[in-house]
């Protein structure tokens, strides 16, 4: 039963050597614009270690509860225990017992019971999308990356500016390399270079080729024409020469379909909580 001659907030005794407190912030209707008020340690709740421990261990059974942390006001009436896990598999973490009060009442009741990692607990890993883990060298040709509407490394082309002068070669006479490629020289690169891997595939339409991708780097003279250079890191063909219709995953506008998981997240239909456990025989002999 409430006990009406009570205070709202028992008397409080001396505190645990092992008790925490952390303020926590909250508006106070009565104090001035911006000014704060820290809720008041309840006594009858900082002392409800030994409720929340039982709770914690019929929630945790049979793994051990471990020593009392330490206790901490939430907010009015309402605080949180926390015990250590003395589980080997759960080192760093601890079992975390809420409880609160009705006014004028002397006996806390647990709200929820839950396991909370602190310094030090094994966490799994940060959750790093797809398409971010992507690394240099792990696109194939035949793979296709989803399309990027904002990419540092590409810009507008609203007109193609900037390319190298096409000079004739005559300008190198005298002023430049001594030799320079002949005709022969120069077909012979261009049947070798277009039959090679980075030249077309018929296994390969091009469906968007080389001469429309934004990371093509033109070449100079006669070509220009028919050749650039791959200067996307993504592409298996990235600082190679590759023909103009060359085609290839990592285009600078081509997409793919977003796909979802085939595992879809379903409720569970095996209540946890009432698993029963039995313990291992030791020491067995055949």
């Amino acid at each position: 039963m409430p006990d009406t001659h009570a205070g709202d907030t028992a008397p409080a005794p001396q505190t645990p050597a092992n008790d925490t407190t952390v303020k926590t912030s909250s508006r106070s209707p009565s104090t001035h614009k911006g000014a704060v008020r820290t809720p008041k340690k309840d006594a009858v709740l900082a002392q409800a270690v030994d409720v929340a421990r039982e709770s914690a261990k019929a929630v945790a059974h049979p793994r051990p509860i471990g020593e009392h942390l330490g206790f901490v006001m939430d907010s009015e009436r309402i605080g949180t225990h926390y015990f250590a896990s003395a589980d080997d598999g759960y080192v760093g973490w601890a079992w975390a017992v809420t409880v609160a009060r009705v006014p004028r009442s002397r006996h806390a009741t647990v709200c929820e019971v839950d396991m909370l990692p602190r310094d030090g607990a094994l966490l799994a890993p940060q959750w790093i999308p797809w398409e971010d883990r992507l690394r240099p060298g792990d696109l194939s040709r035949d793979d296709i990356l989803p399309y990027q509407a904002e990419d540092a490394r590409l810009e507008q082309s609203f007109q193609d500016v900037g390319e190298d002068i096409d000079y004739p070669e005559l300008k190198e006479i005298g002023l430049g390399r001594k030799r320079v490629l002949s005709e022969e020289g120069r077909s012979a690169a261009v049947d070798r270079w277009y039959k090679s891997e980075q030249g077309p595939k018929s296994s390969r339409p091009p469906r968007n080729s080389c001469s429309t991708c934004g990371f093509l780097v033109k070449l100079s003279g006669s070509m220009r024409t028919v050749f650039g250079v791959c200067a996307n890191e993504w592409a298996p063909d990235d600082g190679r020469v590759v023909s103009l219709d060359h085609t290839c995953g990592a285009h600078s506008e081509t997409d793919v379909a977003k796909q979802g998981t085939q595992w879809s997240v379903r409720p569970s239909r095996i209540d946890d909580g009432a698993l029963d456990t039995e313990k291992m025989p030791v020491n067995v002999t055949p």
